[in-house]
């Protein structure tokens, strides 16, 4: 039986054809079977349209189009010979990834600092700490753990001072919160374990965005759930409704996850109405919907208003489970994250450590609890955007200068920036880099199934002359792939 993550209308598939076409006005003239195979491969590849979704039947389609059934049949046989369509009488038609295509490339695996030498390494989204708050809040830390250190220790839910400070923080934000609705956890990536192991055994449907943070998709995939992918809208506008809809009605995945402010990788920010039409559509389909808001504190443009949170359309908690962390704002050595939800999930959720981590570690609790108890939680908060403000806005002004072609839109927040690389492939991309020092992440990490082949993700970690740096090594890179030659007295890691 053929598993499907969706279904592609007609119509649908026929306004994104056209959208595209008018995007690209200058594109070469070809035989209309062609001009649509390209125009469907791209949509694929890019990941607007999922891996096996099914596409619409030749008839169909050509009526929507106002083209005849030949050219569509045709369309669809060069498709199968190149890999990315499937079919089987009686089943229809379906999206794929030719076997054997490139596989995402390094460049998420921290480096040991001893170990980067001169390589530039852009593969993590996470800069170094807010100085000297982080030592501060250590040392708050040790004066505050001797009561603590007469106790066992062992606390699942978390702290108790700093699940009401959590608490208080939500209700400052105009969403009314007790500390029974929060359990602090080991960073994010502990707080989403722990959910997908409550609500989604193996074999259930998860919906994420796509593209979408790449290590959730990583545990997610070990988790042994089937991805079924949700393309965002194009030019940061956010989530696109219609598809979430869809996806939601047809599908009906036990879980969605998404990336609600200053979305990773794109840095898209979705609005009020996006937020508060999503919780109605996931509470009519009985889907949990998980929202990651480790970055809702990054924002780098000050004219910007923030939309009002998601689960502020869900205040109970019953279909809203809120993920946070301070690993994004603060420091990634800094593992402490949370979940705010109804009591009783979070209650299911701490008995859950039993068979875990137990419990998140007393001192770094304390660190957090000091430093948001205190004006340094605001301190350390300010130092890191107008440190990653300064990155963007230099990595940003190199790009264009080196390598005019890429594209990618401006995000006002966040830590990335989601780059289409001028139709080079981004596994090469990754792979030339490392030759001329510089890590990047390809953009099939991102996606599910090998969409993305045609993107790469850059964080804001590097500012001022070691952006430029950054940028004209990944130009030498994109030369190399373009043309397969090195050029003469380039740089070699």
């Amino acid at each position: 039986m053929v598993q499907w993550t969706s279904t592609v209308g007609a119509g649908q598939l026929a306004r994104q054809l056209s959208a595209r076409q008018h995007a690209r006005p200058g594109a070469r003239k070809q035989p209309a079977y062609r001009a649509l195979a390209d125009g469907i491969r791209l949509l694929v590849i890019e990941g607007q349209v999922a891996v096996a979704a099914r596409l619409p039947a030749e008839r169909e389609l050509a009526l929507s189009m106002s083209i005849s059934r030949t050219t569509v049949a045709a369309a669809y046989e060069a498709l199968r010979a190149e890999g990315f369509l499937e079919s089987r009488r009686g089943a229809g038609s379906w999206t794929a990834i030719p076997a054997g295509g490139p596989l995402p490339a390094r460049g998420l695996e921290p480096m040991p600092p001893e170990s980067l030498g001169s390589v530039i390494d852009l593969g993590r989204a996470a800069p170094p700490a807010p100085e000297p708050w982080l030592t501060r809040a250590v040392q708050g830390a040790l004066a505050e753990l001797p009561p603590y250190a007469h106790t066992h220790g062992d606390f699942p839910p978390g702290l108790p001072a700093l699940r009401k400070i959590l608490a208080d923080r939500y209700t400052e934000r105009g969403v009314p919160t007790m500390p029974e609705q929060i359990m602090v956890t080991t960073g994010a990536m502990g707080a989403i374990d722990g959910i997908c192991h409550l609500f989604a055994g193996r074999g259930e449907r998860i919906a994420v965005e796509s593209p979408s943070y790449a290590n959730i998709l990583q545990l997610m995939r070990e988790a042994g759930v089937r991805l079924v992918p949700v393309a965002m809208a194009e030019q940061l506008a956010g989530w696109d409704m219609s598809r979430w809809r869809q996806v939601l009605r047809d599908t009906a995945p036990r879980l969605a996850y998404v990336v609600a402010d200053f979305h990773n990788p794109t840095g898209a920010l979705p609005d009020e109405d996006q937020r508060r039409a999503l919780v109605d559509a996931a509470r009519s389909a009985g889907t949990v919907l998980v929202v990651d808001e480790t970055m809702s504190e990054l924002l780098l443009d000050s004219d910007l208003e923030m939309p009002r949170p998601v689960c502020a359309f869900d205040p109970a908690g019953s279909t809203v489970l809120t993920v946070g962390s301070v690993s994004k704002i603060f420091w990634a050595g800094m593992r402490i994250g949370w979940v705010r939800a109804a009591p009783a999930v979070i209650r299911s959720l701490v008995a859950l450590r039993a068979y875990g981590d137990l419990g998140t570690p007393v001192l770094e609790q304390l660190a957090v609890k000091w430093l948001m108890a205190t004006d340094g939680w605001q301190e350390a908060v300010s130092l890191r955007r107008s440190l990653v403000r300064w990155n963007r806005d230099s990595l940003v002004s190199a790009l264009r200068r080196e390598l005019p072609t890429w594209e990618f839109d401006e995000p006002s927040g966040g830590l990335t920036l989601w780059v289409r690389t001028g139709g080079l492939s981004g596994s090469r991309l990754a792979e030339a880099g490392e030759r001329f020092g510089v890590r990047v992440p390809s953009g099939p990490r991102f996606g599910v199934d090998g969409a993305f082949e045609g993107y790469i993700r850059l964080p804001f970690t590097v500012g001022g002359s070691m952006a430029d740096e950054a940028a004209a090594r990944l130009a030498a890179a994109a030369r190399l792939v373009a043309t397969g030659v090195e050029e003469p007295g380039a740089f070699v890691a």
